[in-house]
């Protein structure tokens, strides 16, 4: 159940706003994980013990495709994290060749990890790739943001690449509003992606101390599910609708499911627009055919 609606609901739901005009609306969804089909659903698995929760979907690739199709879905910003430094490399080539293989479709962000030997090497090759953007998760990897060797990543990517960063936790400290804080201070030139509406499990506290930062934009993955749209919208409008983008966090929630929440909550078209495709489209650049 959605907020009460089935999935077949929400799914005419969708239908309706999207397609009542005869057009489609364009939509970006700007948080995918994706895993090798060999080992994907035993790094979702890993995933949906971490939070205790069940995965809806299995990390592949054509899993994606297929799910985010059915929500008309376009385009992809797709990621995969490094939980050791010495998965870098591996994984950053894995994006690359699947973004490679999905042209036009995908975009990728790279991994690194605070304890690689040499981080400024990894920010290269990442360039190097065709990447857009970091992908970090402090939680998961195990670092306060605020630390001197995540800062350390800071001070080389600011001004040349955006990072998204898993944000809040109640259960850690690692990457919650006090430890965030410090990093938007410090580094104004960098443009910082806020996962989760900027604090999972966090969320109103997350809003009410990390809107007025301009260095930081966020996305709305991993977090519909649990609130309600009154709750959702108002969190989104104090960020701003031209600092939010639509994400699903696949393979945990499906994007279909996602998108459907997404179009329960009471905006304006000019608003709906900005988030689902023009804020991520202006950020990273994509053109649309």
């Amino acid at each position: 159940m959605l907020h009460g609606l089935t999935a077949d609901v929400v799914g005419l739901l969708f239908y309706r706003i999207t397609l009542g005009t005869g057009e489609n609306m364009k939509i970006i969804d700007t948080h995918c994980h994706i895993y090798p089909d060999k080992i994907a659903e035993k790094a979702t698995a890993a995933t949906g013990t971490f939070y205790n929760m069940t995965p809806r979907l299995d990390g592949r690739v054509e899993t994606l495709l297929s799910e985010g199709k059915k929500a008309g879905i376009e385009k992809y910003i797709v990621n995969s994290v490094a939980t050791t430094p010495e998965q870098v490399h591996a994984i950053n080539s894995y994006i690359s060749s699947t973004v490679n293989e999905k042209l036009g479709v995908f975009i990728g962000m790279g991994t690194l990890h605070p304890e690689s030997g040499d981080i400024e090497a990894d920010v290269n090759e990442i360039i190097s790739l065709g990447l857009v953007g970091v992908k970090l998760h402090p939680d998961i990897q195990r670092f306060k943001t605020d630390s001197k060797k995540a800062m350390e990543i800071f001070e080389l990517v600011q001004g040349r690449l955006p990072v998204c960063i898993h944000m809040g936790d109640s259960r850690y400290s690692y990457s919650n509003p006090q430890n965030i804080i410090p990093v938007l201070k410090a580094f104004p030139r960098l443009t910082v992606i806020g996962a989760h509406l900027g604090g999972w499990s966090l969320w109103e506290y997350a809003a009410k101390e990390l809107s007025g930062y301009e260095n930081l934009l966020v996305d709305c993955s991993s977090s519909l599910y649990a609130l309600d749209p009154a709750s959702a919208k108002k969190i989104i409008m104090k960020y701003g609708t031209s600092r939010v983008m639509f994400g699903s966090d696949f393979p945990m929630w499906n994007p279909y499911e996602e998108v459907g929440r997404f179009m329960q909550l009471d905006f304006s078209e000019k608003e709906r627009e900005d988030i689902l495709y023009k804020n991520a489209a202006r950020l990273f650049n994509i053109n649309f055919n």
